[in-house]
């Protein structure tokens, strides 16, 4: 038996969901994904690569001031990792 008056209000609700509810917030969401898909591949397709660089220099040299370069690359540690995966 379900002890509604323990139970959080957004948990009940929930399990109240109905099922035809469920599936026609599924298709919504598989329509907009779909939408979202195409207009973030609009964007990167007709991105202006030179303002996008321009925007950015700044806080590339800024980057490049205030960060000290690694000693390493990580690239060891890497293959370490890895190598101790395939035993």
């Amino acid at each position: 038996m379900l002890d509604k008056q323990n139970l959080h209000v957004s948990t009940y609700c929930e399990m109240n969901t109905n099922k035809k509810d469920i599936r026609k917030r599924i298709e919504q969401w598989k329509a907009a994904g779909a939408i979202m898909e195409k207009q973030r591949r609009d964007r990167i397709l007709n991105a202006n690569c030179r303002q996008a660089i321009e925007a950015l220099d700044d806080a590339f040299e800024s980057a490049l001031l205030h960060t000290p370069p690694r000693r390493m690359s990580g690239l060891v540690e890497q293959q370490a990792w890895f190598s101790k995966l395939n035993r």
